[in-house]
């Protein structure tokens, strides 16, 4: 059921911005409280959650325990990953697991009406539950979407974007909207006193992703120009499989192929990975991300070849990707599926505690666009979907147990009075700008020219999309310009090293970001080589 957005007499207690896993399973939760559901697309599109292949990591089989799960998380996150979280998310797994199956969502079971398990990479145990076997975030996000349609107290706003947070010592007042994709439009302002955002990723900040174009880092920008404080912006995940095929986003090619038994190899039909880690194609994502990348760097490509372990059986076990393959053309039953790195997770984003609360009252945060602590410097696989719903439960919980003030007075003037349609050379330029300086390997002097790009972008384009997609690069090259080593999905060549003093996590602000930029500009600049910018 939609409501009308325009209804006078409708006071909503709750506004919930972002229509992926994390806002839609917020708003059934907070049932049968009132609830404003703003989604740029409609229910079901331009929400990455909805394009998940992996499924959900949870610790339900025989044999398996949450401190096992825990244990894990913890020994891929680079030394970044806050235990206490990680061992929280994992023991909430299983009633999380519940409640979507509660919501209609068919998750796969074996012979015996047991929840079917698969493995992914690093997982020391089969704890991946899927739909399908690649299509559990459709399956998710397909039947979340129903449930809210149905439910009376959800008010859906569909084609919307936030694009200022608006507040008031300290303190969350309201949000400004305007209909996506129509910067001509006069913005809508909502007043309220509780704002969960649920936005989503930053993938489309770089020119080769797996994201929807809505993840460009518009939550993350609205809040760091509130004053947000923003936690580990500087790590990104690449997937080492995005499938080469000349789409953007790329489609994705689910590391569950690996756990099948399927293996990367290069132009030479060489496997790579043997030699670089004792996993092999099972490594830490990080690492399978790099090997990927230094063998398309050199020239010789990359390439998933699934024929050995799954043949004929592709279609049926793999039905997304082996659809996204065939429609290029490639028949990945009989040939190897060429492959690159690609954007595809933030584990940055605006810290928040245990209970999802930011450093602004009344503002709280859930899935990609939260940094929890649970991710460290590498998220392991199929602990997104889980950390969203886990989290989105817990806000739920939280703002249950408070009463929320009346809404503010509305401001007699608009933060943004108008949006100018984004310049496509300008994003085009930032996205290029990202993937060069701020990609699968970064070094000093390309972080500096991004930062001093960004800053600069930031105050030409004055507020809207392209400020926002601006503020959010900056706040990612700010970080990773400061953090001198790598770690993790953090990779500097002129810093290959771990350095232990640096074993902490990144806590920052858009004026901490901004003084970076300033502290370059007042350096001697060296002479850089030409970049990948046209």
């Amino acid at each position: 059921m939609q409501h009308d957005i325009h209804d006078p007499a409708r006071t909503d207690d709750v506004v919930i911005v972002g229509g992926g896993l994390a806002g839609l399973f917020c708003a059934l939760k907070l049932a049968p409280r009132s609830v404003a559901l703003i989604s740029a697309a409609p229910l079901g599109r331009g929400a990455s959650s909805a394009w998940a292949q992996g499924g959900i990591a949870a610790a339900m089989a025989e044999g398996d325990t949450p401190e096992a799960h825990a244990a894990d998380t913890v020994a891929v996150g680079g030394g970044l990953v806050d235990a206490a979280v990680a061992l929280g998310i994992a023991r909430e797994a299983a009633p999380r697991i519940h409640d979507l199956l509660a919501y209609g969502v068919p998750f796969d079971r074996d012979l015996d009406g047991r929840l079917a398990v698969g493995r992914e990479a690093a997982h020391s145990a089969r704890r991946i539950v899927h739909v399908r076997g690649d299509g559990a975030g459709a399956a998710i996000i397909a039947a979340l979407s129903e449930a809210v349609r149905r439910t009376p107290s959800i008010r859906l706003m569909e084609g919307f974007v936030a694009e200022a947070l608006l507040t008031e010592d300290g303190a969350v007042t309201g949000l400004q909207l305007r209909e996506a994709g129509n910067a001509a439009a006069r913005p809508l302002v909502l007043a309220s006193r509780a704002v969960v955002l649920a936005t989503g990723g930053l993938g489309h900040l770089y020119a080769l992703t797996t994201n929807p174009s809505e993840a460009s880092g518009s939550g993350l920008a609205i809040a760091a120009r509130a004053g947000a404080v923003i936690a580990d912006p500087e790590f990104v995940q690449f997937h080492p499989t995005a499938i080469m095929v000349g789409r953007d986003p790329a489609p994705l090619a689910t590391e569950a192929l690996r756990g099948e038994g399927a293996t990367l190899i290069n132009g030479n039909g060489e496997r790579f990975m043997s030699a670089r880690h004792p996993l092999a194609e099972l490594a830490p994502r990080d690492i399978v991300a790099r090997g990927v990348f230094a063998e398309i760097a050199a020239g010789r490509g990359a390439f998933l070849d699934a024929r050995q372990a799954l043949g004929a059986r592709f279609a049926t076990r793999f039905p997304t990707v082996h659809a996204s393959c065939i429609a290029a053309g490639i028949d990945p039953a009989a040939q190897p599926i060429p492959i690159a790195t690609a954007a595809h997770y933030h584990m940055g984003g605006i810290a928040v505690d245990a209970r999802g609360r930011s450093s602004i009252d009344g503002l709280w945060a859930a899935g990609e666009v939260s940094s929890t602590g649970a991710h460290g410097a590498n998220r392991l696989a199929s602990n997104s979907l889980l950390e969203a719903v886990v989290y989105a439960a817990r806000i739920a919980d939280d703002i249950a147990g408070r009463t929320v003030p009346p809404p503010a007075r509305l401001p007699d003037s608009l933060v943004t009075p108008r949006a100018g349609t984004p310049d496509a050379a300008e994003v085009k330029r930032l996205r290029a700008m990202m993937s060069a300086h701020v990609g699968v390997i970064r070094d000093g002097d390309g972080l500096a020219q991004a930062v001093r790009h960004f800053v600069r972008l930031e105050r030409e384009a004055g507020h809207g999309v392209l400020s926002n997609m601006a503020i959010s690069a900056l706040l990612v090259a700010a970080a990773a310009w400061t953090r001198r080593e790598s770690r993790g999905a953090h990779c500097r060549s002129d810093h290959p090293a771990e350095n232990p003093a640096l074993a902490q996590r990144t806590m920052t602000t858009l004026a901490a970001a901004r003084e970076v930029a300033e502290s370059l500009d007042e350096r001697p600049r060296p002479r850089l080589a030409q970049s990948l910018i046209a």
